[in-house]
Formats: structure tokens, C-alpha cells, sequence
């Protein structure tokens, strides 16, 4: 395999990287300083029939409404729209200046896009994992088959990942290259110290196959359990970790992970053999640069730097609560007060006499856990009084204020709406509206 690997790359001819390059090119590729401000959200979205929510959805009948969504000037917003190997679709926001501007985008665009969906008989729902049906790959691309194969090694993590999760993700800038709460280094600190935080208070994905897992967020430990060396944080990323650090372990996590899959042409399988690790190959004098790039589209750590910094620990959220998690990461980081208040927040969290392995007390345990629930709370204070300084829409501050009050002061997440004992799992997944106080329908 590893000849086939580098005569892959000899026919496009293109010169192989040596590994200075390599390391050199991922800095460049990942980590780009400048003026904190812009954000943008990327909100995944699981597709459910209205006439039964355990039936399958018709890939054709996805398309199809994805087609004329499409079109020129049919999304107000003119987000970019994607689809997931289980038929999940996905609305990227282009980098909006504010979060105003990105909030009205991606609601815009979603006003459309759930009338398109209805008028068909389907639904746009917001669960982190699906609840009821099982995991089925619906998009037949060589990238997805070979990733298939890849996470099949380590079990079913791998189809339940692909198939079955949703998230609400958001983008912030890498930041400065200065010392303060404006700078690279002090964000990426602070977004992986947030990280167990934003899973516990926004986890959403307590069911499978309509049955309780026994996980406030049984998405994250999909993604705990799935590969270590693509998809845990990288190692050292706690808060204490420093600017350069950051981008040393950076460079040695996207090295020494596994090759996932290596592009083919003419319909050739894109596997690879198990344990190959990207400077494995690179010492077989096989990949490109454009190899690297598409390697490091293939890692998903918890917080993904990509030029600016991608956060993907947040469970998709019922109808408009994405707006909630979108408005808390862009008060905490781009508000130097509010920064340092979340920090110091997020401190408890990371001793671990306090809370051991922040990560699966988040995900097992939700705002029940103390220490995560306490520091939920200081974080949205602080996210409260920043959206206040910065004058942030009226709509934007009544959600993070209804948010707050219906669940993070109450010690509570929207997975506690799913586990209530009072009516069967599919009864309490009503189809969701505008006025829905609660979790939605799958």
C-alpha cells in the first residue's frame, strides 16, 4: 500500500513535501493571527419525516429541496448548504462582522430552508444524536466509504458519528499575536478551558433508538470513544498551555495522526493500511501539500484551528436555540472582560481533585455535575453583562436570558427535557414551532 500511496501523488505530479515543510505549512495553514471580531456558525441539522419520525427520509426527495434552495437569491442569507453522510443537512453562515449580522443570516436562511423542508412533509430537528433510528449512510462518495472502514476498526463509533449526530458549531478568529485576551494564544486556552462547559450546558443527546443512553451528551462520548488521535484535544491543551505550545502541539497532533484516507482517482478505494501516520508517509516521500491540506480536513478535535478557530463540542439545539450557543462563545471571547471572567470561571473545572476528566463528566453527567454547573452559570453572567456592554440585539439577549433561566440556573441542560418520565420517548418529540418552549421532534 505505501508504493501505491506514493505513485498516487507521482501521477499528479506534484513534489512531495519533506517534513520541515510539512510542519512549517500547518502553522501557516492553521494558525493565522489578525483582529479579533468576525463570526460564523455552521448548524447541522437532522432530517426527519413529519408522518412518522422513525421512518427513513428519501435521499433523492433531500436533494432535490437542497436544489432549488440553491438557487441564486433563494436564501436571504446566502449561506452555503452541505450534506452529511447520513442525509444530516448543514447551513454554514459566511464570516458574519458581528453576531447581529450572523444571527440574522442563519435565521433568515432557516426561516426558508424549514418551509422548503415542510411544504415536502420533512422537518429540520435539532438533536445532538438522533433518538429513535439507527445510523444509515445514505451518501455513497469514496471519502465516506473510506472513512467507514477506517472507524469500523474501533467499532460502531465511527457509523453512529457520520450517520446519526448533529452540532452547532462556531467560528471565532484565531486573534492577535499579542498577550492578552485578545491574542491567539490566550483564545485557544480559553476555548478548550470552555469546552466541558459548552458540552454539559447545551447537551442534547440523551436517547438512542428512543431508549436513554445514560449520557447527558451521548454525542460527545461518540467523539470520545472514536479515535483518539483525530478526534480528542490535542495533548497539553488545557488552560495553562502557552502561545507557542500551542502551536508545537498543534503541529505534532496533525503529524502523528493516522492517514484516514488518500484521495484515488478513476473510482479506486481511497483506504489506507491501519496505523499509518501522516509523517509515516511523509517519509516515505509520498504526500503533497495539497495532501496535508486535505489531511488536516480530516481531523476533528474539539476545538479545530483552520485559520480561525472551529469549536464542535456543542450539541445541535431545538429550533432557534442554536442562537444561545452562537451568542455565548462570541461574548466570552471577543469581550476581554467577559474572556477573563469565563476563565476564571472554567479554573474548577480543569483541577481534577474537583472534577477528573472534565470530558466525560460533561458528557455523563451534564449541569448535575457541580462544578460544571457553577461554572455554567459565571459563564453566562458574564456572557449576559458582554452582550449588554455591546448592545446586542434584543432577540439575541431575551434567548440567552430564556436560556439561562429555563436551564443553567436551574442546574439543568435540554437533554432534561428528552428524560422526562411523564409520556413515552416519541411523544415528547412533538413537531417543533416558532412558540415551542421545548426539545423538538427528530
Amino acid at each position: 500500500m505505501s508504493t501505491a500511496l506514493i505513485s498516487a501523488q507521482g501521477r499528479a505530479g506534484a513534489r512531495p513535501l519533506s517534513e520541515v515543510e510539512a510542519e512549517r505549512l500547518i502553522g501557516a495553514i492553521c494558525f493565522k493571527t489578525g483582529p479579533p471580531g468576525k463570526i460564523g456558525a455552521e448548524l447541522e441539522w437532522l432530517v426527519r419525516d413529519l408522518r412518522d419520525p422513525l421512518l427513513p427520509v428519501s435521499l433523492d426527495k433531500i436533494r432535490q429541496i437542497l436544489s432549488r434552495l440553491e438557487r441564486p437569491g433563494v436564501l436571504p442569507g446566502a449561506g452555503l448548504l452541505t450534506l452529511e453522510p447520513g442525509g444530516q443537512v448543514e447551513l454554514s453562515t459566511a464570516p458574519a462582522k458581528n453576531l447581529s449580522e450572523c444571527v440574522a443570516a442563519a435565521g433568515g436562511d432557516l426561516a426558508v430552508m424549514r418551509q422548503a423542508f415542510g411544504q415536502d412533509g420533512l422537518a429540520l430537528t435539532g438533536f445532538g444524536l438522533d433518538p429513535l433510528r439507527p445510523p444509515r449512510r445514505v451518501l455513497d462518495l469514496p471519502r465516506y466509504a473510506a472513512m467507514e472502514q477506517y472507524f469500523d476498526r474501533r467499532g460502531h463509533w465511527g457509523r453512529l458519528m457520520m450517520c446519526s449526530t448533529a452540532s452547532v458549531q462556531v467560528c471565532v478568529d484565531a486573534g492577535t499575536a499579542a498577550a492578552d485576551a485578545s491574542g491567539c494564544s490566550f483564545r485557544w486556552r480559553l476555548l478548550h478551558a470552555l469546552a466541558p462547559i459548552l458540552v454539559s450546558a447545551f447537551a442534547n443527546s440523551p436517547l438512542r433508538r428512543g431508549k436513554p443512553t445514560g449520557w447527558k451528551c451521548t454525542r460527545q462520548l461518540v467523539w470520545e470513544r472514536l479515535d483518539p488521535c483525530r478526534t480528542h484535544a490535542p495533548a497539553g491543551a488545557e488552560p495553562a498551555l502557552g502561545a507557542e505550545d500551542a502551536l508545537s502541539g498543534w503541529v505534532s497532533y496533525a503529524m502523528d495522526a493516522d492517514v484516514l484516507c488518500v484521495r484515488e482517482p478513476d473510482g479506486q478505494p481511497w483506504t489506507v493500511p491501519a496505523g499509518l501516520s501522516f509523517r509515516d508517509w511523509l517519509r516515505q516521500s509520498g504526500p503533497t501539500a495539497d495532501d496535508l491540506t486535505y489531511h488536516l480536513s480530516t481531523l476533528f478535535p474539539p476545538v479545530r484551528p483552520r485559520g480561525h478557530f472551529e469549536l464542535r463540542m456543542i450539541d445541535a439545539q431545538p429550533y432557534d436555540g442554536w442562537i444561545v450557543p452562537v451568542a455565548v462563545v462570541a461574548a466570552l471571547t471577543d469581550d476581554q472582560r467577559a474572556a477573563e471572567a469565563a476563565m476564571a470561571a472554567a479554573e474548577p473545572v480543569w483541577r481534577h481533585d474537583l472534577s477528573p476528566d472534565p470530558w466525560l463528566r460533561a458528557a455523563r453527567c451534564g449541569p448535575s455535575d457541580p462544578v460544571l454547573a457553577r461554572a455554567a452559570r459565571h459563564c453566562f453572567e458574564a456572557a449576559d453583562a458582554s452582550l449588554a456592554r455591546s448592545g446586542a440585539d434584543a432577540l439575541v439577549r431575551h434567548a440567552v436570558a430564556g436560556f439561562a433561566e429555563r436551564y443553567v440556573n436551574r442546574g439543568r441542560c435540554p437533554a432534561d427535557d428528552l428524560l422526562e418520565p411523564r409520556r413515552p420517548a416519541q411523544s415528547r418529540m412533538p413537531t417543533q414551532s416558532r412558540t415551542s418552549t421545548r426539545g423538538g421532534a427528530p
